[in-house]
Order: C-alpha cells, then structure tokens, then sequence
C-alpha cells in the first residue's frame, strides 16, 4: 500500500491507483476507517505504536467523525461525493498478515464502505461533510395524503 497526499475518485470506479475495488457494482469502491478506532484496535491487539490504517487494509482514515452515523447517507470528502454502502468488516487475511487476534480486534472498529458517486480529488486533510436527507412530506399534509391515497388505488 501507498500513502498519498492527493488521489483522484472516479466515479463507480473507486480510488486510482487501487486495483481491487474497480467496476461499478463493486459497494467496496472505498474503505474508510475512523482515525479514534485506531488507538482502540491497538490497545486490543497489546501492541505499544499505533497502527496505520495502511496495516489494516484501508483506504482512508478520517478523525471527528462517527462513521457509523453515514448508514445509508451519502457525504463529500474534498470534491468527491461518496454513499456508504455498508460496514467493513475485518477479514481472515488481516489475522494472517498482522498476527493472532486481529480479526477480533478489528470488530466493531473496521469502518465502513462506500461507493463514488461524484468524482473528484481529495486531499490529505480534505473535511468530511455529510450531505443533507432528501426532505420528505408531511404525511399530515392534505395534499401528500391524496397523493398517497392515488399510488394506493
């Protein structure tokens, strides 16, 4: 893995430059990790340095931010606009490639996925900002209830 300043997401496509998340159906075009969680998995695994998100296979980590909280939210990171797609789960190959107890380390604490929707650059430093929910009408509203009723008949 490479550390950069700067990469360019391309839309369906993923991150140049990472060759395993290519292709629009692909949900993992992204991985994400929350910078917070690293200290937690390395105070689990007993070890006394931090560990780089690099060592755990993903492709951004960002601080401030419960990731958690973007399920089914869509968010910018620098001129990319990004959907999550579901949790990171860890996997056996991070128990092969950094040592026993890893895979339990990281539950809980792998972040998440998620899919370009707009390309563009980000940068190292690049603030994450959420997009807004779509606004829904007020099933109160006379006109949303006839509309409703409409679809239903």
């Amino acid at each position: 893995m490479l550390e950069v300043d700067v990469v360019e997401a391309r839309r369906e496509a993923g991150l140049t430059g990472d060759h395993s998340r290519p292709g629009p159906r692909n949900a993992r075009q992204v991985t994400l990790i929350q910078w917070e969680h690293l200290a937690v998995i390395t105070a689990l695994l007993g070890r006394d340095t931090p560990m780089p998100p690099s060592e755990l296979r993903r492709n951004i980590a960002v601080a401030g931010i419960n990731l958690f909280s973007l399920k089914g939210r869509r968010f910018r990171i620098g001129q990319a606009l990004l959907e999550t797609t579901g949790w990171c789960q860890p996997c056996a190959r991070l128990e092969e490639r950094l040592g026993r107890g890893t895979f339990q380390a990281m539950r809980g604490h792998g972040g998440i996925t998620a899919r370009v929707i707009e390309g563009g650059i980000i940068r190292l430093e690049d603030a994450v900002s959420v997009e807004p929910l779509e606004t829904i009408s007020d099933p109160q509203d006379n006109d949303a209830r006839q509309g409703w009723r409409a679809r239903l008949e």
